[in-house]
C-alpha cells in the first residue's frame, strides 16, 4: 500500500471514529458510508429481474418473461428510448432517501444512490458514450439550488468513467408539478418542454446517451427528454433512475 493510500485510509478511519457513518434511511450506525443497516436493507425493495427490457418494470404476469422481453404496456406503446432501469422501487422506504436528496440538501446521498444505480444498470452505463441528467427549469433550480439528477449523473460518470454533460438538456418552459397528474396529463404537460442546448448539439450526434433521473413515474419526462435527444441526432438513448413507481400490468 502506497503512502497516499495509507494516509487516505487512516484519514477515513479517524473520520469514521469522530463521525460514525449512519444508515441511509435511519440513524443507526453502519460499518461503511452509503450503506443500509440490516433492518433497513431487509425493508428496501430493489428492482430485480425478470423485467421488461424497454421500461425496466418487473414482470408480474406469468406469461411474461424471458420469452417475451417487453411488457404489455411497452408492446402497446413502445417508448422512444431503448432500455430503462431503476435501482429501487419507489415506496415509503425509498422515498425517505430520494426526498432527502431532492428537497433537504442531503447531497451526500447522491453517491450511494448512484452506486446502486450503477449496479442495477451496469450494461447501460457500460454502453453509454455520454451521460446527461433530466434538466430543471431555472425557476426550480434557483429555488432548490441544485439539480439532484445532475448530482446522480456526475456520480455515475465517476463510477463508470463516462463523460457527463450536466447542461446538455434545457427546460425552457416551466411545467407545473406532475406528481398529482395522470399519465395523459403528464404527457401533455411535458409536450415541447425539453430541448437540447444548441451549443451542445454536436456532443449528441450519433452517440448513445444515458439519461439520468431520480424517479420515473409515468415516463413522460423521460419520453420528452429522449425525443429531444433523438431529434438532435442521438444514436440511441437509455434511461437510468434511482427509483421507479410501479404500474400494474394488464393481466
Amino acid at each position: 500500500m502506497g503512502v497516499p493510500v495509507a494516509l487516505g485510509a487512516a484519514g477515513r478511519a479517524v473520520l469514521d471514529l469522530l463521525l460514525p457513518p449512519l444508515c441511509l434511511t435511519c440513524d443507526r450506525p453502519v460499518d461503511g458510508v452509503g450503506r443500509f443497516c440490516a433492518e433497513c436493507f431487509r425493508r428496501t425493495a430493489f428492482v430485480t429481474e425478470p423485467l421488461c427490457v424497454a421500461c425496466g418494470e418487473p414482470f408480474r404476469a406469468a406469461r411474461e418473461g424471458p420469452a417475451e422481453p417487453h411488457c404489455a404496456a411497452c408492446r402497446l406503446r413502445p417508448p422512444p428510448w431503448q432500455r430503462a432501469r431503476g435501482a429501487l422501487h419507489y415506496d415509503g422506504q425509498t422515498q425517505r432517501i430520494v426526498l432527502a436528496l431532492k428537497y433537504a440538501d442531503r447531497t451526500e446521498l447522491a453517491a450511494p444512490l448512484a452506486a446502486l444505480m450503477a449496479r442495477a444498470g451496469a450494461p447501460l452505463l457500460e454502453a453509454a458514450e455520454l451521460v446527461a441528467p433530466v434538466p430543471l427549469h431555472r425557476r426550480r433550480l434557483f429555488a432548490r439550488r441544485y439539480n439532484q439528477a445532475a448530482l446522480l449523473a456526475l456520480a455515475l460518470g465517476r463510477i463508470g468513467g463516462r463523460p457527463v454533460v450536466p447542461d446538455l438538456l434545457a427546460r425552457p418552459r416551466h411545467t407545473r408539478p406532475l406528481g398529482h397528474l395522470g399519465a395523459a396529463a403528464r404527457a401533455a404537460a411535458m409536450e415541447g418542454a425539453i430541448t437540447v442546448r444548441p451549443h451542445r448539439a454536436a456532443r449528441v450526434a450519433g452517440r448513445r446517451v444515458l439519461l439520468v433521473d431520480d424517479v420515473m413515474t409515468s415516463g413522460a419526462t423521460a419520453r420528452a427528454c429522449t425525443e429531444a435527444l433523438l431529434a438532435a441526432g442521438a444514436g440511441a438513448v437509455d434511461v437510468l433512475v434511482a427509483a421507479r413507481v410501479a404500474h400494474p400490468h394488464p393481466a
